[in-house]
C-alpha cells in the first residue's frame, strides 16, 4: 500500500486526469478503504484544495471549480533533468516510451513559463550520443546550452591533462552527452576552428556580452562529427600522418592507437590520430611496417628526428662481449 503523501500525490494525479469520481472507483484505484479515502480526501481540504462530495449509492468527490493544480514540488535542475531523462527514455519503447512521454506532457503542464523556456533551451542544445551517469552538475549543462541557444559568446578557462589553464573565447554551438562525459562543441575564436571541452574542465564560463551567427559544422551532423572528434581530441598531441599502404593493411595497427583512417588512394591511407606523448605516437609510427609523411604537427617530425638518431646510435654500438660465468 502507498504512504499517505504518495497516495496524496497519486489521488491528485486522478484528479488532474478526470476531476468527478465515484467512491469506489476511486479506493479501487488507490487500493484502499472508502474510510482510509474519506480521511485523504480530508487531509487536501486541510490542504486547501476544493474537494466536493456528495453522498448516496452514487456519489463521490469532484475537485472544485477553480482549483489551481499542485505546484510542480521540485528545484529547476530537478525538473530540467527529469524532463530529460522522459523525453530520452534509454531503450525504451512500446509501452515504457509512451509512459515516459505522458508523464513529460504533464510535467510540462506543471512547469511554469520561466521554466518552460529554460527546458526548451536545453532540449535543443543537448545532444545524447551515448547515455551514462555523469559527476557534472546539471547547473552547467543548463547554462551552456542556454548559451548555445542565445548565441553566447563565452570566455572560461580550460585545464588540460597537467591541470594547466588556458584561457579560451569561444562561440558555443552544442552540449554532447556521451558515455559518462559532457563536452561543449564550440568554435575557438583564437585558433579559428572547432574544439570540443570537456564540461569539467572548463573553469568559471562567463559571457563576453558579444553575439554571434552559428556557424557550419563539418560533417553536417552533430552525433557524427563527435564520434570523429572524440576519437583524438581527448590527448595532448594531435597528428595527421600518410601511410603509403591501404586502410585494410592498416588494420592490425590501428588498435594501438585512436585515430580515424581515410582512404586516399588505393596504395595510401591518411590518419588523424592522438596521443598524451609524442613518444607514443613515435613508437606507433616507427613500427609500422610502411612508409609515411607527417602532415602535422611539426613538433612530431622533430621528435621523430631525435628518436631516430638514439636508435641510431643503440644500433652503431658494438656489442661486448659477455664473458663465461665460472663454474661451480
Amino acid at each position: 500500500m502507498l504512504s499517505a503523501s504518495a497516495r496524496l500525490i497519486r489521488l491528485l494525479s486522478l484528479f488532474q486526469a478526470q476531476r468527478s469520481w465515484t467512491g469506489t472507483e476511486l479506493a479501487a484505484r488507490l487500493e484502499i478503504t472508502e474510510r482510509t479515502l474519506r480521511r485523504d480526501v480530508d487531509r487536501l481540504r486541510s490542504l486547501g484544495y476544493t474537494v466536493d462530495s456528495t453522498s448516496g449509492v452514487a456519489g463521490g468527490y469532484r475537485l472544485g471549480a477553480g482549483t489551481a493544480l499542485p505546484p510542480l514540488l521540485l528545484e529547476d535542475e530537478e525538473a530540467i533533468a527529469v524532463a530529460l531523462g522522459l523525453g530520452n527514455p534509454v531503450g525504451a519503447a512500446g509501452d515504457i516510451e509512451n509512459a515516459s512521454l505522458r508523464a513529460l506532457a504533464k510535467l510540462e503542464q506543471l512547469m511554469p513559463p520561466r521554466l518552460r523556456r529554460r527546458l526548451d533551451s536545453v532540449r535543443a542544445s543537448v545532444v545524447p550520443v551515448l547515455r551514462g551517469k555523469s559527476p557534472v552538475r546539471l547547473k552547467a549543462v543548463s547554462f551552456l546550452a542556454e548559451a548555445c541557444t542565445d548565441r553566447l559568446e563565452l570566455r572560461f578557462g580550460y585545464r588540460d591533462h597537467h591541470d594547466a589553464v588556458t584561457e579560451r573565447t569561444v562561440e558555443p554551438h552544442r552540449v554532447v552527452q556521451t558515455g559518462q562525459r559532457w563536452y561543449l562543441l564550440a568554435w575557438d575564436t583564437t585558433r579559428q576552428d572547432w574544439r570540443t571541452f570537456r564540461l569539467d574542465r572548463i573553469v568559471e564560463p562567463t559571457p563576453t556580452g558579444a553575439r554571434f551567427t552559428p556557424r557550419r559544422l563539418p560533417h553536417g551532423d552533430v552525433a557524427a562529427y563527435m564520434e570523429h572528434a572524440l576519437q583524438v581530441s581527448p590527448y595532448l598531441h594531435h597528428a595527421q600522418v600518410v601511410v603509403h599502404a591501404s586502410a585494410k593493411a592498416l588494420e592490425p595497427y590501428l588498435g594501438w592507437v585512436s585515430g580515424t583512417p581515410q582512404a586516399i588512394d588505393e596504395g595510401s591511407t591518411r590518419i588523424a590520430t592522438g596521443a598524451n606523448s609524442l613518444d607514443a605516437l613515435a613508437v606507433w609510427l616507427g613500427c609500422l611496417p610502411h612508409d609515411f609523411e607527417v602532415e602535422s604537427p611539426k613538433e612530431l617530425v622533430e621528435h621523430l628526428a631525435l628518436v631516430a638518431e638514439r636508435l641510431g646510435k643503440a644500433a652503431r654500438k658494438p656489442r661486448k662481449a659477455v664473458g663465461r660465468l665460472p663454474r661451480i
